[in-house]
């Protein structure tokens, strides 16, 4: 039952792309009935909260798609069952594209939940004890992340010769601390809070386990290659919805409600800079 659901899902929304483009074909116009796609949680609700009233102002009719993985996304935005995604940062799509030989295009950087570093144990990082253990992810992108906060608050040095994007636990070239590593997978990591002395969390995993991200001992400082994006197919990113879509992120409206309901989430460079 589970497959003929799934079955069942995927017939619709071909379906629905072949209507829109009989629309178009039939007006002449491009069909302002769009479906916007995102992981379930807090991206999508962004999407619901702080760019689909902007989209039906400018006269668009929105249906919303929540993913429960992080690879349908995509293969629905390339095959055209929806018109754009929110749920995924730059360096995952460049990877994503290349392995699946994709054309797909980041529109703009959103604020995104940062990584933090929690604990039950410490209440600050001035009180974690030597030898202290610390799991972290397991993938190497999540686990460079884990890393460059611990070095930014001044518990680890990393060889400098390395790629932020890249350092490893073998990069570590001194640890005040004698933090114990634990690296495993990102959404066991919630969890580990209980079980480690201090757990790196991703910020889409704190959120799911109803985590406060204000709870951090320490919130990491993103690169904007590390934050989520709207994305489109190549073709369309100069089409007139990616064009009302970058607007609407860029509207004071969006960055209000940011501000209300997205509390904790990072910036992008070009919002702190405004």
């Amino acid at each position: 039952m589970k497959k003929l659901g799934l079955l069942v899902a995927a017939s619709a929304l071909a379906l629905a792309a072949c209507g829109s483009e009989e629309n178009e074909a039939t007006t002449g116009e491009p069909s302002k009935d769009i479906k916007l796609g995102a992981t379930a949680g807090p991206y999508s609700d962004m999407l619901k909260q702080a760019i689909v009233p902007g989209l039906e102002e400018k006269g668009y009719t929105v249906d919303l798609v929540e993913f429960s993985d992080y690879i349908q996304p995509n293969i629905a935005l390339d095959g055209g069952d929806i018109d754009a995604n929110l749920f995924q940062h730059t360096i995952y799509l460049e990877n994503f594209e290349k392995e699946n030989n994709m054309d797909l295009s980041g529109l703009i950087v959103v604020p995104t939940a940062p990584m933090g570093i929690y604990s039950n144990q410490f209440d600050t990082l001035d009180d974690i004890e030597d030898g202290a253990t610390i799991a972290i992810p397991n993938d190497p992108v999540n686990a460079a992340r884990a890393l460059q906060i611990l070095e930014d608050q001044g518990l680890v040095e990393v060889d400098p010769e390395v790629d932020d994007l890249k350092i490893s636990e073998r990069d570590v070239i001194t640890n005040k601390k004698n933090l114990v590593f634990q690296p495993i997978e990102a959404g066991q990591l919630p969890r580990a809070v209980e079980g480690s002395d201090l757990s790196a969390v991703p910020g889409n995993f704190a959120l799911a386990a109803e985590m406060d991200l204000l709870d951090a001992l320490a919130l990491e400082n993103m690169p904007d290659q590390y934050r989520n994006l709207v994305a489109v197919k190549a073709e369309n990113e100069d089409s007139e919805l990616a064009n009302d879509l970058i607007e609407i992120v860029e509207s004071e409206e969006f960055e209000k409600v940011i501000d209300e309901n997205f509390e904790g989430f990072g910036k992008p460079q070009w919002m702190t800079e405004q």
